[in-house]
C-alpha cells in the first residue's frame, strides 16, 4: 500500500469520535454495530434496563434506538440525566434530606420531559393537539405542586377607617334580567388573615401525573412514546430509588409509553424496601427485562466473532472519513500488519471505546507506517496509564487490591483470569470493574465439587500486564478457568 494511503488510514483512525453524543444523528445511524442480538432485544415495546460498563456503547445503542423508532413514526424522548437540574449541587448536598433532594430531582426530570413534549406540539408533530396540550398542562400542575411546611399563625386586626362610599353592582339573575346595586357606608374595618411561616417544598402527585401522561400518550396515538433515560448512574446513589419510583408509579402503567434505562450495573440502585413495601423499580417484575452489553461483548470464547465485530466497527467509522481522502477507500483492517488487529481486539477486552482510543494512539505511533503489534502494545500501555490508572487515584483500596491481584494471578499463576465468590464482594472489585481494569467474563460459575457455591469469572485488563509481553507468544497469560487454580482468596491477599 502506498505510504500516502496508509497515512490517510492512520489519520482516519485518529479522527473517530470517542463518544456517541459528540456525533451527528446520521453518523450515529451509519456507524452503529450491534453485538449479537442486542439491537433486536432493545427494539421491543417492553420496559427494559440496559446494563453496561463505561464505553460499551449504551449511549450509542439508545441513540440508535431513537433513530429506529422515529423512522416508524413513533416519538422518542432522549434524556441525558447528567444534564438534569443541578446534579453536582443540590442533589449531592448531603446536608439536605434525601426526600427533599429526591423530590427536586423528580420535578427537574419532569420539567425536562415537558420541554421536549412541548417542542413536539410546537413543531406540529401531534395528531390531537388539544388533548395533548391539555395533558401537558396537567403534567405541569402535577409536577409543580408546592406546599409550605412550618407553623401557622392566625392574625386579627380591628380599627377605624375613613368613611367612604363603595358600590357593588351584581347580576342577580341572568334569565330574568334583574340587576341591582348595593351601596353602604363603612366607618370601621375588621380584618383577619392567616400567616404561615416555613419552607416551600415541591411535591409530585403520582395520580394526577399518571392521568396527565396518559392524556399525552393518547394525544400522539397511534404513535408510541419512547422515554430513553441515559446515564442513570450519574444520579447520586441514594436518590436513584426516588427517580425509579417516579418511573414505576407515573410512567410504567401508561398505555402507549415504553421506557428504556441505561445504567452501570454496580452503580445502580433501583429498589429499596420500605415498611413492607418498596421504593423504586423491582427489576425483572416492574421492568420486563434487562439487557447486558457486558454479556453481549464478551468474546473470550470466540476470537473470530470478536474480530468480526471490531472489524465492522472500524470499517463503519473509518469509511466516511476515508471516502473524502482516497478513492476507492480501503478497508480499515488494511491499516494493520499481520497479528496487529487481533492484538488490538485482545487489548480492547470487549470495550468499543477502549478499542477506538487504543487504535488512535497506535496510529499516532505508527505515523505513515502500517500498525504493528508493538504499536498496539505501546498504545495499550499509554491508554492504561492515561485513562484507567488515573481513575484509581481516588480509590486507594482498589489500587492496592489491583496490584495484589496482578502479582498473584499474572505473576505467580501465569494467568489473566480468576474466580471470585458471587456473594460478599468488596467494593474495591466494583471500582476496578468501573475503571475497566477488571472484566467480568462469566457469571454464576458453579464448582462441581461444591454445587452450592457460585462464582464469577474475571479477567485482568490487558494494560495491567502488557509490559510483560516481549513477543507474540511468550509470557502471554492463559485464560483457563480451572477451579483448583482459578479461585482467589481475597482475604489472603488483604482485599
Amino acid at each position: 500500500m502506498a505510504q500516502a494511503v496508509q497515512l490517510h488510514l492512520n489519520q482516519a483512525l485518529m479522527r473517530i469520535p470517542r463518544r456517541a453524543e459528540s456525533a451527528d444523528r446520521s453518523t450515529l445511524a451509519a456507524t452503529y454495530v450491534a453485538a449479537g442480538s442486542f439491537s433486536a432485544l432493545i427494539n421491543s415495546a417492553d420496559h427494559q434496563i440496559l446494563f453496561g460498563r463505561r464505553g460499551t456503547g449504551k449511549t450509542h445503542g439508545l441513540l440508535h434506538l431513537q433513530d429506529l423508532v422515529e423512522r416508524t413514526g413513533d416519538v422518542a424522548l432522549y434524556l441525558d440525566l447528567r444534564t438534569i437540574g443541578s446534579t453536582g449541587g443540590l442533589y449531592a448536598n448531603e446536608a439536605l434530606a434525601p426526600a427533599q433532594r429526591g423530590t427536586q430531582l423528580l420535578v427537574d426530570t419532569l420539567e425536562a420531559v415537558h420541554d421536549q413534549l412541548l417542542t413536539l406540539a410546537v413543531d406540529g408533530q401531534v395528531p390531537d393537539p388539544d388533548g395533548f396540550l391539555h395533558g401537558l398542562d396537567a403534567l405541569v400542575a402535577a409536577s409543580t405542586e408546592v406546599e409550605v411546611v412550618g407553623e401557622t399563625e392566625q392574625e386579627q386586626t380591628r380599627g377605624a377607617a375613613d368613611e367612604r362610599r363603595s358600590g357593588l353592582e351584581a347580576s342577580l339573575g341572568r334569565a330574568a334580567g334583574v340587576r341591582g346595586s348595593l351601596r353602604h357606608n363603612a366607618s370601621t374595618t375588621a380584618s383577619s388573615r392567616r400567616k404561615r411561616t416555613g419552607v416551600e417544598q415541591h411535591r409530585v402527585l403520582f395520580g394526577p401525573l399518571s392521568r396527565a401522561l396518559q392524556a399525552v400518550a393518547d394525544g400522539i396515538r397511534p404513535a408510541r412514546l419512547w422515554l430513553l433515560l441515559d446515564e442513570w448512574s450519574s444520579v447520586p446513589l441514594d436518590l436513584q430509588p426516588f427517580l425509579a419510583d417516579l418511573v414505576r408509579r407515573g410512567v410504567l402503567p401508561i398505555r402507549g409509553i415504553t421506557v428504556k434505562i441505561a445504567a452501570i450495573e454496580h452503580r445502580a440502585r433501583f429498589f429499596v424496601p420500605v415498611h413492607g413495601d418498596y421504593l423504586g423499580i423491582e427489576v425483572g417484575s416492574d421492568a420486563a427485562s434487562t439487557v447486558s452489553l457486558d454479556d453481549a461483548l464478551v468474546f473470550d470464547e470466540s476470537r473470530e466473532r470478536a474480530q468480526a465485530f471490531f472489524r465492522e466497527l472500524f470499517s463503519r467509522h473509518v469509511r466516511p472519513v476515508l471516502e473524502a481522502m482516497v478513492r476507492p477507500a480501503p478497508d480499515a483492517a488494511e491499516a494493520f500488519r499481520d497479528g496487529a488487529f487481533a492484538e488490538l481486539v485482545r487489548a480492547a477486552e470487549g470495550v468499543p471505546r477502549d478499542a477506538i482510543n487504543i487504535a488512535a494512539l497506535a496510529a499516532q505511533h505508527a505515523h505513515a507506517d502500517k500498525i504493528a503489534v508493538a504499536h498496539v502494545r505501546r498504545a495499550a500501555r499509554d491508554w492504561y496509564l492515561r485513562d484507567k490508572r488515573v481513575a484509581l487515584s481516588r480509590h486507594e483500596d482498589a489500587d492496592r487490591l489491583l496490584a495484589r491481584l496482578v502479582d498473584e494471578v499474572v505473576g505467580r499463576r501465569r494467568s489473566r483470569t480468576f474466580l471470585l465468590p458471587t456473594a460478599d464482594r468488596p467494593p474495591a472489585i466494583d471500582a476496578l470493574c468501573d475503571a475497566r481494569l477488571l472484566h467480568v467474563l462469566r457469571r454464576g460459575v458453579v464448582d462441581p465439587r461444591r454445587p452450592g457455591r457460585s462464582y464469577d469469572g474475571f479477567a485482568i485488563d490487558y494494560g495491567c500486564y502488557v509490559a510483560l509481553l516481549t513477543d507474540d507468544t511468550k509470557n502471554v497469560p492463559n485464560d483457563v478457568f480451572a477451579f483448583d487454580k482459578a479461585v482467589v482468596d481475597l482475604t489472603r491477599l488483604g482485599g
